[in-house]
């Protein structure tokens, strides 16, 4: 077996920093010594190293994509129990797990119901999902955007905010029953959306139906140019189902344990 010319290695070494190759600098020296013993042809040799290079990107680009997301620990398609409630197709929810069908399209997804439902860990356990898929995603409180969204119209930056929200293929608007009632709130909102209508996708949770969305927007004419960009193009989960946290809670003063993660119940809009 040859010994790697200890010159030729570090010259390597320094030609791969200039490349950024990380993956290769890291693996080279080890592919080398299995080519030489096992007589690989050069380009055996080279392809290992390409399809190492390619694989590692691909890892840390999901990494660093999983950290921008901002999801919350723990939530997985996993440790959804779909058996639970069994009206919910768990071939929807894999289906938009996928992403193609829909984020390709700007298309939305829209969860309602009341507080403990699990609607947050559904819009969760499918980001984490679709980050996975090579999707880019935005997991956040839809107050805690609206307010950075009013700080940037203030500071006569509204319109480049949104646009740099463009990156994300989605967002995931959670708690959007939250927003108060205010003439500021609520109309930064609507730039939002309606800058990502049929352009980028939208999952939305709200404990109040559309009916009570009066509530959130100032004014009907708002309200109803909001509800018709959403679900125009939309899938629509219903969630009335009992609080899992209070069932959850009542089971432990029992002595019961904990029950399994509930599911939810799914309508096609």
């Amino acid at each position: 077996m040859k010994t790697i010319n200890p010159i030729d290695a570090a010259r390597i070494e320094l030609l791969l920093s200039d490349l950024r190759l990380p993956a290769i600098k890291l693996m080279w020296a080890k592919f080398a010594e299995q080519s030489d013993k096992e007589g690989w042809p050069a380009a055996r040799f080279l392809a290992a190293l390409a399809e190492h290079e390619i694989a590692d990107r691909g890892r840390r680009r999901i990494e660093r994509h999983l950290a921008e997301a901002r999801l919350p620990v723990g939530k997985t398609l996993a440790g959804f129990d779909f058996e639970a409630v069994p009206m919910v197709s768990k071939a929807q929810v894999m289906a938009l797990a996928a992403g193609d069908a829909w984020l390709n399209n700007g298309a939305n997804l829209l969860l309602f119901g009341p507080p403990g439902g699990g609607k947050s860990h559904l819009a969760a356990a499918l980001g984490f999902a679709l980050v996975e898929g090579g999707w880019r995603v935005l997991f956040t409180r839809t107050t805690d955007l609206v307010q950075r969204l009013q700080i940037a119209r203030r500071e006569l930056a509204l319109e480049a905010a949104i646009a740099k929200l463009d990156k994300f293929h989605l967002l995931i608007l959670d708690d959007l029953a939250y927003v108060t009632k205010d003439q500021a709130e609520t109309s930064v909102l609507f730039e939002l959306i309606s800058a990502r209508y049929e352009r980028r996708s939208l999952i939305i949770t709200a404990n109040q139906p559309f009916g009570e969305w009066g509530k959130v927007f100032p004014d009907q004419a708002m309200t109803v140019a909001v509800v018709d960009r959403l679900v125009h193009h939309a899938t629509i989960f219903e969630m009335n189902v009992e609080s899992y946290r209070r069932r959850a809670a009542l089971e432990r003063k029992r002595g019961r344990g904990r029950l399994p993660i509930h599911a939810t119940t799914a309508a096609n809009a």
